[in-house]
């Protein structure tokens, strides 16, 4: 069976080499534009470093013309950046189903345009590049698959990729209705990674200041209730989980994502995280005036690096 992940950035990385110790079971393709990244992969292995250590062994290219027919696909790259992978890349699940495990909202929607059978997929797994072929795993976590309802992947394709994830190494449940599981995500990642990118903190330093914390649960409160409005309840608190992952143990030193994206002046995901609960909000008429100022001063912040 092929598998191919999409994106071969710290998280499609771990997902990559941890289904590539299925060795004999499945084979494992990643397509990323990154060369050295790929080459370094195909020369010597996809390594993972940090909370564990793994050496996968991934067929990576470039070219998704050379994607073979995959039977399942993981989508890991930024949000951004999924409708150009989609198209380079719908070929190879003409007959497969793909799951995203991308942060933010309305990645499900941009791979339906482009394959039949879509995963909604969630996970908190977390970690960066050290150098090409090699990923730092800084944090464990488990991840939530499930159909995505408006153009579903079959109950015994999302069961297989779990089971596939979790004997790999990712724990990985399969449900039934996954919504509450990417919200809780949603929530959580939209409260901490503005803040941390806006003041340069990591995740447990932003939460030992009371005054940014009072902010983290103000951005809680109104993911919240954009969620409630679409008849979702969060399968878990996310003040509890933020609290769990700002301990010195779990996450304290971890940079997020979008302050790894700030220090190498990347473009951000916030039109996914505060920029997509703020669009649900309109939409749905509940107020996001935090989430609309967060997401206009990273914007702000991302317009400062064109002068």
């Amino acid at each position: 069976m092929r598998i191919c992940v999409i994106g071969c950035g710290a998280v499609g990385s771990l997902f990559a080499a941890h289904l590539a110790r299925l060795e004999g079971e499945v084979e494992i393709w990643g397509y990323d534009l990154a060369r050295e990244h790929v080459d370094a992969i195909n020369a010597d292995g996809l390594r993972l470093t940090g909370a564990g250590d793994v050496v996968g062994r991934v067929r990576a290219t470039t070219d998704a013309a050379e994607l073979p027919p995959c039977a399942l696909g993981i989508v890991a790259t930024k949000a951004m950046h999924t409708e150009s992978a989609m198209t380079a890349a719908a070929h190879a699940f003409a007959d497969g189903a793909v799951a995203s495990v991308q942060n933010g909202v309305g990645n499900e929607e941009t791979i339906a345009r482009h394959v039949h059978r879509v995963i909604r997929g969630t996970t908190f797994p977390a970690g960066r590049i050290l150098e090409p072929g090699v990923v730092q795993w800084d944090v464990r976590g488990d991840t939530t698959l499930g159909p995505f309802e408006p153009s579903p992947a079959r109950a015994d394709e999302i069961a297989l990729l779990a089971d596939l994830c979790t004997r790999g190494g990712m724990p990985t449940t399969a449900v039934a209705d996954a919504r509450p599981a990417q919200w809780r995500k949603v929530v959580f990642n939209a409260a901490t990674n503005p803040i941390g990118a806006l003041t340069g903190l990591t995740h447990g330093r932003v939460c030992e200041r009371p005054d940014l914390r009072s902010l983290v649960s103000g951005l809680v409160a109104e993911g919240t209730s954009v969620a409630a409005a679409q008849g979702v309840t969060l399968d878990a608190d996310p003040e509890e989980l933020i609290d769990h992952a700002a301990r010195r143990d779990v996450a304290y030193d971890h940079k997020a994502s979008m302050l790894q994206d700030v220090e190498a002046r990347r473009p951000t995901e916030i039109d996914y995280l505060n920029g997509g609960i703020a669009r649900f909000g309109r939409q749905l008429g509940v107020p996001t005036p935090l989430n609309d100022a967060v997401t206009a001063l990273v914007k702000g912040l991302e317009a400062s690096w064109e002068t």
